[in-house]
């Protein structure tokens, strides 16, 4: 059927015990067993939870995977990945992913045994050099945060087949209404759900979907394991924000691509980063693996102190930390999305103080025009 479709009636898209047209809120931490010896599907909703399944089996449909999970914040969804590789073990990862996923390889896993190369998965070649004996994944963002580096998915998904990898992508920029990675090969994709896929700025959640039963059943080992787990009022707040996903995404990423194009035109204005641009590195790669550019852009101007100054004057997007709400969300990375980055790696990938992060809402393209020109020229030149 069509997404639009879908996304509306993935998994229980009525309750199946009363046919309410909303999935009730389980605000239960106990359920009451038949039999001691033979406990039923749901015992303790740290192990599971109506109301959480209701969520995960929607996400599984969404993503064309065979199990999600949902979890506590995006962070929890990719520690819990990273729970599925052993001390010693090696990863290849994309060289600008999310901060918080640097700062838990680097400064967590990292005392635990796994390690970690961080390479540009823009072209295969570099993450076969990369290979080493102990290596066990790759771990990719296409497009990436904050720089919309575009990786080939299918054939990152083709190496890790040959070398016998898991390969993971983090989901979050595009979404599964753009862009599916199980759908390409790949084993798991995670998601701040915090992000798109609630969509209101007002939940903190992440999705793990699995492509098979198999590696579904080590996933929700960990979930259960940890703890980490959604609560329920916030499975039953995203389950209502994944309906209007597309058509959220669809005007905030036409939005998003007419004002690229007018930022280009901005004297102020270096550089403009979005997939969809001509120029755009790996744009031919993105229009054969996704539907659409997304709603995220990424400019630089001419210096940090001009990038700080043009903050302090915006007035309709938040300055905030986050992205995917229906309100424009405008980031610092330096200070924001990648503060736990050290400068030096940070300018090694070309993260500087001259780049903010937009992510385009529901409004008016031309209302966040005005502004943004009001705030690069405060004398109306």
């Amino acid at each position: 059927m069509d997404y639009h479709t879908l996304l509306v009636h993935a998994g229980w898209d009525r309750d199946p015990v009363t046919g309410a047209s909303s999935i009730p809120v389980y605000h239960a931490s106990t359920f009451d067993q038949d039999d001691p010896d033979q406990p039923g599907e749901y015992d303790y909703s740290r192990s599971g939870n109506p109301t959480r399944a209701a969520l995960e089996k929607a996400l599984a449909e969404l993503e064309g995977g065979a199990a999600a999970f949902a979890f506590a914040s995006g962070m929890a969804a990719v520690s819990a990945a990273l729970m599925l590789f052993q001390p010693g073990d090696h990863l290849i990862v994309g060289l600008d992913v999310y901060g918080g996923t640097f700062r838990a390889l680097t400064r967590v896993f990292r005392r635990w045994g796994l390690t970690a190369s961080f390479v540009d998965t823009g072209d295969p070649a570099n993450i076969r050099a990369a290979l080493t004996p102990a290596t066990r994944g790759i771990w990719i963002e296409t497009p990436s945060n904050p720089l919309l580096r575009i990786t080939d998915l299918a054939a990152v998904a083709e190496l890790a087949r040959e070398h016998g990898l898991l390969a993971i992508a983090d989901g979050t920029f595009a979404t599964p209404f753009l862009q599916r990675p199980l759908d390409f090969g790949f084993d798991l994709v995670v998601h701040s759900a915090t992000k798109f896929l609630n969509g209101h700025s007002d939940v903190l959640a992440g999705i793990a979907a699995a492509r098979t039963e198999e590696l579904g059943r080590r996933v929700k080992f960990v979930q259960n394991a940890l703890g980490a787990v959604l609560g329920v009022q916030d499975c039953w707040l995203l389950l209502r924000g994944l309906k209007t996903l597309g058509v959220r995404l669809a005007r905030e990423q036409a939005t998003a691509g007419w004002l690229a194009e007018r930022l280009e035109e901005l004297p102020e204005v270096t550089r403009v980063y979005y997939p969809l641009l001509a120029g755009h590195p790996g744009r031919e790669i993105h229009l054969r693996q996704a539907a659409g550019g997304g709603a995220v852009l990424s400019f630089e101007l001419a210096g940090g102190e001009a990038a700080r100054a043009f903050l302090k004057r915006l007035r309709l997007p938040l300055l905030a930390v986050s992205l995917g709400g229906v309100e424009s969300i405008m980031t610092y990375p330096v200070t924001m999305s990648h503060a736990s980055m050290p400068r030096e790696e940070r300018e090694r990938r070309g993260i500087s103080d001259r780049l903010v992060r937009l992510s385009v809402g529901l409004e008016a393209g031309e209302d966040l025009l005005a502004d943004i020109k009001r705030a690069l020229r405060p004398e109306g030149r």
